[in-house]
């Protein structure tokens, strides 16, 4: 088994930013639903997402050696990426700070886990307080495998506490982030109540956006993963975090029996389509490619998933054998369409 994963992290390097996608995997403690993928997947990356869930600690410091804790039980699997809770080192603490000191913090968390993302060859995605020119941001910062600075996202949407203490908002136009597997985006708590952003990362090529934050969020994370065509990746100060499949549909989560970690595949090699008049083609689709294709149907909002189970099957191919129209290039054109008819 250990072989197979490893030739499917060969073939990823190798084409996943060609090919524009990602695919995310599992660590630590598995608990995939129905309907994870299992080691057929076309493209997998492996993540891993945390919940504060019942950690307390004394100190900003100890915080950060019990999320070590927690995330070693992932490292046996290798994770490509790794997402941590909102303000994760300055939560759940006894001891009190003032804002100030809580910002002060953030400079020795940052480099604990540069050097962590360096140690462990993997990404991590480390929410704490960043400054710049005199102004505080509730912010995100992306670590790369060799431990280096990608890049951060700062909260846009603060809320009226945050104001008072002294943050400032970040633009409205988020960074996205390429990685060796492909584009990420990230949102930050608030943020989840406003659509914006979330479009301008779907329209900037995010395939995976994740959402550090002090809260679970419930459906409303599932609403953004369907309504943007791509998967999201909560990771929480309190209650669930999860990931959740482009359809809305919830890979994995964390729960009763693995409060603190959760890890599960899910396979980015995948379009989101309309059924209609597309699904003239599904048979034809499952006679040429049998295994190396899944269709799945969601019936009553009439959406298909097409999705490669194969490395030597691309999904952009297949769509362009059968003439089939992702979701978002049906919208347009309608809309083209109306706008046209408008006009007459």
């Amino acid at each position: 088994m250990r072989k197979n994963m490893i030739s499917r992290r060969k073939f990823l390097s190798a084409s996943a930013m060609a090919a524009g996608g990602v695919t995310i995997a599992s660590g630590g403690l598995a608990n995939a639903l129905p309907g994870a993928v299992t080691e057929s997947a076309a493209r997998e990356v492996w993540i891993a997402t945390v919940s504060q869930t019942d950690m307390t600690a004394e100190t900003p410091a100890l915080m950060v050696e019990k999320i070590f804790e927690v995330l070693r039980e992932a490292l046996v699997f290798k994770p490509d990426i790794i997402c941590l809770p909102e303000l994760f080192n300055t939560s759940n603490i006894k001891r009190k700070y003032t804002f100030k000191e809580e910002v002060a913090f953030s400079a020795e968390t940052l480099k604990q886990f540069a050097a962590f993302a360096k140690t462990n060859s993997c990404y991590v995605i480390c929410p704490v307080y960043t400054e710049e020119a005199g102004s505080v941001y509730n912010s995100a910062v992306v670590f790369d495998r060799q431990g280096k600075r990608l890049g951060e996202y700062r909260k846009a949407h603060i809320v009226e506490d945050e104001v008072s203490f002294g943050l400032t908002p970040g633009t409205l136009s988020p960074p996205v982030f390429k990685t060796d597997f492909g584009i990420i985006g990230i949102q930050i708590c608030f943020d989840i109540l406003w659509e914006d952003c979330w479009r301008k990362l779907r329209e900037s090529g995010a395939e995976i956006v994740f959402w550090p934050s002090a809260f679970a969020g419930g459906q409303m994370v599932n609403t953004r993963a369907w309504q943007n065509r791509y998967h999201v990746v909560s990771s929480t100060r309190k209650d669930t975090s999860k990931i959740c499949d482009m359809s809305g549909m919830e890979i994995a989560k964390t729960g009763t029996w693995n409060k603190n970690l959760v890890c599960a595949p899910i396979n980015l090699e995948k379009a989101f389509v309309h059924v209609w008049p597309h699904v003239f083609q599904f048979e034809k689709i499952k006679e040429k490619y049998g295994r190396k294709i899944r269709i799945t149907i969601f019936h009553e909002e009439e959406w298909a998933i097409i999705e490669s189970l194969s490395p030597e099957v691309k999904v952009k191919d297949v769509l362009k054998e059968f003439n089939i129209r992702t979701f978002e290039q049906h919208v347009q054109d309608s809309e083209t369409a109306q706008i046209k008819a408008r006009k007459q």
